[in-house]
């Protein structure tokens, strides 16, 4: 009854904020990373190691050019401010080859984080935050492999009522192949639900977002606090290899209108 009454407060959302004019932020202004904070693995906060993270033609790139090897430097670039429930959509493509030293499974790989842990919270050395990852996947000219999985550093989600342990799942989304562009949607309600959309395609969905698990080191243990629910948390964007394109990123804030739609309901 409770998962009945969860899809129907989805569906409620999204039908009200659809029958409007989408009105959306940018967090990306297209011109610099104002706005935004860099995390790398091995390096102290904000130190934007080898121009990771930068600013071309427009667009927010991921780029390896200044590296010898990658050596584990997993990187985040985090967004000044936590969401709560909202709908964040990227335009993404991934582009070039992967850098030397990138783990197999890293190649075309990125993320979109959710409900992050905030970044100075981060140890020097810990790889990846404590988070939901809508997993951003690309394919080559053969071969099947989804994008928008879910995967889940230092948590866990519920899926059809029931705890979800497993590290990554894969999504119902086609295969998107070489350097095309693909928009991402995660429409993201609290601690109760979240759906990845890819090019209007819904292909995933769970429940209660929570702290658990492994697939993150060297963190705080003070804030690894299995079993708590994750109702809100930053967002950010990954470097695990495979140079990536964002051409936007874009937020819909819905806090005040999923409230209404509570007390009305």
């Amino acid at each position: 009854m409770k998962n009945v009454f969860l899809l129907a407060l989805t569906l409620i959302t999204v039908t009200s904020f659809a029958q409007e004019k989408r009105k959306w932020k940018q967090l990306f202004n297209g011109k610099n990373l104002k706005g935004w904070t860099v995390k790398i693995r091995g390096h102290e906060l904000n130190d934007n190691f080898g121009n990771t993270f930068r600013v071309e033609d427009g667009k927010l790139i991921v780029s390896y050019d200044q590296y010898s090897n990658f050596n584990e430097q997993y990187g985040h670039i985090f967004y000044k401010k936590p969401y709560s429930y909202y709908l964040l959509a990227v335009e993404y493509r991934f582009v070039g080859e992967q850098v030397a030293g990138g783990p197999n499974w890293a190649y075309k790989n990125s993320g979109i984080m959710l409900h992050c842990q905030p970044p100075s919270t981060m140890l020097k050395d810990q790889d990846f935050p404590i988070s939901i990852e809508d997993q951003l996947l690309g394919g080559d000219l053969t071969g099947e492999r989804t994008t928008c999985n879910l995967c889940t550093p230092g948590t866990h989600v519920e899926m059809d009522g029931k705890l979800f342990t497993p590290h990554c799942v894969n999504s119902k989304s086609k295969t998107f192949r070489n350097e095309e562009w693909v928009r991402a949607e995660v429409l993201v309600l609290g601690d109760e639900v979240i759906k990845h959309i890819v090019n209007g395609d819904t292909v995933l969905v769970y429940e209660k977002p929570q702290i658990g698990g492994g697939a993150v080191n060297h963190y705080d243990p003070l804030i690894k606090k299995d079993g708590q629910l994750l109702n809100s948390g930053y967002i950010s964007l990954q470097s695990e290899s495979h140079p990536i394109e964002f051409r936007k990123i874009e937020i819909i804030n819905l806090e005040k209108k999923y409230k209404r739609t509570i007390h009305h309901e």
